[in-house]
């Protein structure tokens, strides 16, 4: 009867642990541990809280990580308008270079700088544009 305790205590353990670490995994470990602990207070044999919480902490870890909430695909930061404010933002053009494919440049004042913006477009008239790109010091937009 006491093994269940050592079970629940353990599971409190890697529950403070969680709590400093900020990662949902712990808490995954943590919900096999007390399925181990509750094995054991039903009464199964020596061997089988462990089978339980490895069997738990496993499946529910793997649950969590093709979840939502688990890992995340690296982002191209410069296309994540989180990681870069300017993605988004509005800039007026007022004449373009053809570079030839399709492809256009211009120099425009941005944030009271000169950049370079790109235009991957067939059609380049004077306007404003949307920012949806950076790369190094060239904006790439869209009409």
């Amino acid at each position: 009867m006491i093994t269940w305790i050592s079970w629940m205590v353990a599971a409190g353990v890697v529950l403070i642990l969680e709590l400093f670490t900020g990662t949902f995994y712990l808490l995954m470990i943590s919900i096999g541990l007390v399925a181990g602990g509750l094995a054991a207070l039903l009464g199964s044999g020596p061997e089988m809280p462990y089978i339980v919480a490895a069997i738990v902490g496993v499946a529910a870890t793997l649950a969590l990580h093709r979840s939502k909430y688990g890992w995340k695909k690296n982002a191209d930061a410069s296309q994540d308008p989180n990681v870069n404010m300017d993605i988004g933002q509005s800039i007026a053009v007022k004449e373009w270079q053809d570079n030839g494919n399709g492809k256009f440049t211009a120099r425009a004042m941005y944030r009271g700088a000169l950049w370079d913006v790109e235009l991957n477009a067939p059609m380049a008239g004077a306007g404003v544009f949307t920012i949806v790109e950076i790369q190094g010091s060239r904006l790439m937009v869209r009409g």
